[in-house]
Parts: structure tokens; sequence; C-alpha cells
């Protein structure tokens, strides 16, 4: 074991004798251990990931089970991946063979939820497109949208009436639409990007979390795998040549807006005047393993090396790096990492995983810096999972970075 794994691995120890005993989520809220961005059941992913790679027993995984589980699980129709009936069926889902029969009975219960939601979040969806409206990040994103959802099915239930219907939609959601008088692109919101309120011709967002490169992720994902529905590749197509369009060119190679406004469209140029932090949720990284993927998937070789190549001059560019403030998965070190990691298994060339090291110290080096609560998407578990990487040198034995759309 080099001297890097071992340092990740004594974090990951650390780390979880700091996880080891689940609190009650507070009184007033108490969906919140069924969130897997803050709550219980994404704690859950890391201990999980633990006992499946043998790195400890399956006690610390189960309390934290039931902790996810506890009370009355919601199966409204705000809820999606990263909350509720989804979140705690990911979680279910991801345990290993050997304890499955411990949770059969619950998992077939909230994947039977998630499956009618699925249908009645698509009948919802098109009932908008219908009447002509925009959509709102709820509606397809990666965290509680279609997209979200999609990635749950595409584990559990890929071939189901359910997966297919939530394809179509986001097949639909590649199609324009009209702006008054301005077209505009099919996920095109009302709101603002931090859905603070209404924002004047509103704003098409390019990013992971919440834009769409996690649309794009799930289209190629389900493609790679021979999920296939009409008009699947023509919609991976018509997003890449969105991407095309608005990526910019600058001495530390291409950069990718956040979002754009209607006067972006309008003039062609970004409001946007260079590249913001490197991270999975906005910026070059998430969108290039996007762009790879969709390559990977239409066997556009050239297509892909051009995006292996953006994400390694993203990599090579200092100022970039120096943006990054923060250890959290959605747009710190250990997000940066996991996808670069992935990138890397997939690329055409080894220029990618040669930036591993490097990106492993940065990780190791700020690992107790500004990580905001115990949490999966934020915090220590999710900071602690992408060390299990490092220290591994291995990819997930769970897979658990299924939910960021990277695998």
């Amino acid at each position: 074991m080099t001297a890097v794994m071992e340092q990740a691995q004594a974090l990951v120890e650390e780390f979880a004798a700091v996880l080891a005993q689940p609190s009650a989520p507070p009184a007033d809220e108490p969906w919140a251990g069924q969130s897997l961005a803050t709550g219980a059941a994404g704690i859950t992913l890391f201990h999980i990931e633990q006992a499946a790679a043998g790195r400890a027993t399956w006690h610390a995984a189960h309390r934290w089970i039931g902790q996810a589980a506890a009370g009355d699980i919601t199966a409204t129709d705000s809820t999606g991946l990263y909350l509720g009936a989804p979140a705690v069926a990911f979680v279910l889902q991801s345990v290993p063979r050997s304890v499955e029969h411990l949770y059969r009975d619950a998992h077939t219960a909230l994947h039977a939820h998630v499956v009618n939601l699925a249908h009645r979040r698509v009948d919802s969806a098109l009932a908008r497109m219908y009447r002509g409206a925009h959509p709102t990040f709820a509606e397809y994103d990666t965290f509680y949208g279609l997209t979200g959802i999609g990635v749950y099915l595409l584990r559990t239930d890929p071939y189901g009436s359910a997966m297919e219907r939530v394809l179509r939609y986001l097949v639909s959601l590649a199609h324009p639409l009209d702006n008054d008088g301005l077209s505009t692109p099919g996920w095109w919101v009302d709101h603002d990007p931090r859905r603070t309120g209404s924002l004047p011709g509103g704003h098409g967002n390019l990013g992971a979390a919440h834009g769409i490169t996690g649309p794009l992720l799930l289209l190629a994902q389900a493609h790679r795998r021979g999920i296939q529905i009409d008009g699947q590749s023509e919609a991976i197509h018509a997003i890449c040549a969105h991407l095309d369009t608005w990526r910019q060119e600058s001495d530390a190679g291409p950069w990718w807006p956040e979002h754009l406004t209607l006067t972006d469209l309008k003039t062609g140029r970004p409001h946007q005047h260079g590249p913001a932090r490197p991270s999975w949720c906005y910026g070059t990284p998430g969108i290039a393993r996007a762009g790879q993927l969709a390559a990977i998937a239409l066997g556009d070789r050239a297509l892909q090396l051009r995006y292996e190549v953006a994400l390694h001059q993203c990599l090579s560019d200092p100022v970039q790096l120096g943006r990054i403030t923060d250890n959290s998965l959605c747009h710190g070190w250990a997000g940066l990492y996991q996808t670069v990691y992935r990138a890397a298994q997939d690329a055409r060339t080894p220029h990618l995983g040669s930036w591993l090291p490097a990106l492993a110290k940065g990780l190791i080096a700020q690992a107790h810096s500004e990580l905001s609560g115990p949490g999966f998407l934020d915090g220590t578990a999710g900071c602690a999972l992408a060390l299990t990487t490092i220290s591994a040198n291995r990819a997930p034995t769970t897979e658990w970075d299924t939910c960021l759309l990277l695998t």
C-alpha cells in the first residue's frame, strides 16, 4: 500500500468513528433522515460500502438503515432520488447480496411506490409540455426530478414501463420550446439558478445537478447498457450539439458557462466571463464526464477524445483548481476526484489517470476543511466515500456513485 493509500485509509477510519452512531432527525423535520443529501440515507451509503468491501461488519450499516427508514417514508410527488421513498429504495438496493433477505420486503414495497411515482411524475410533466409551459428543476433534475428517479430505475427495473417512460420524457425534453418568439431549449426554466424566485426570461442550466448534463448522463448510461428507445440517440446528439455551441475556448482550455440567459441566446455569448470552479455539479468535470459517456454510447471516438482533452486541460489549470474551497462531493475535491477516477477508467488515453495521485493528495491535505455536517452531498460521509476509492485503489464495491450518474 502506498503512502497516499495509507493516509486515505487512516482518514476513512477516523471518519467511520465520527459517523458510527446515528442520531434522530429534528422533531420538526422527521423526513430529514430520508435525505440522501444530508440525512441518514446518504450516510448509510458509506457504511454499506465499508461492509460490502470487507472493511467493517454489517452492524453499523444496519443501524443506519434503520434510522433512514424510521417512521413513515414519504412517496409524495415532491420526492426524488435524494429524498423520500426513492432515496431509501436506492439505499436498500445497494446492500450486498448476503444480507438482501433482511430488507427484501421493505425494498419491494418501496420499489412499487417509486414505480408509481415515476408514472405520476411523467404524466404531470407531459401535461405541462402540452400546455406549453416551462419546466422547473424539480421536474427533471438529478436530485428531485425524473432524471434521479431514472437513475434508480436503471439499476432496478431497466426494462420496465416506468424506465421507458422516463427516457421518452427526457427525449422530449431535448425538443426546443418557443419563448416569446425565441427558441429555447426544452429544459429552460422560469426561475433563477438558486430557485429563490422567478427570473425574467428564465434560464437554461448546463450543470449535472440541476441542468441538462444530468439528463444527458442518464440517456448515455442507459444507451450504453442497451436500454434504448426511439429518438434517444438523436436526443443525445442534440444535447451534445448544445454543449458544443456553448463551449468556450481559453488559453487554459475549453470551459462551459454554468447557465444561460435570454440575452446570452440573443447575443450568442455567455454572460459568464470565464470558468468557475471545476466540480461535479457545475463546470468542466461534470460536463466532460457526460460528454465522454455520450460519445462512448454513440461510438464517436473523436467526440470522446475532445471531452477527455477538455477535462485534462481543466486539471492542468492551477487557477481553476485554486477555486475549489471544500471537500464535498457536490462541488469540492471529493467530487472532482471521483469524477476523474470514473472518467479515467473509460478514457482512451492514460492522461486522465495520471492526475489521480495529485488529486488524491489534494483531497487528503484538505480532508478536515469546509465540510458541511455529516451528510453525503456536502459533508463527511461523501468525503469519506471518495477516500475509500483512494485507499482501495479500485472502483466502489457498491457503485454508490451511481447517484451522481458517474457510472
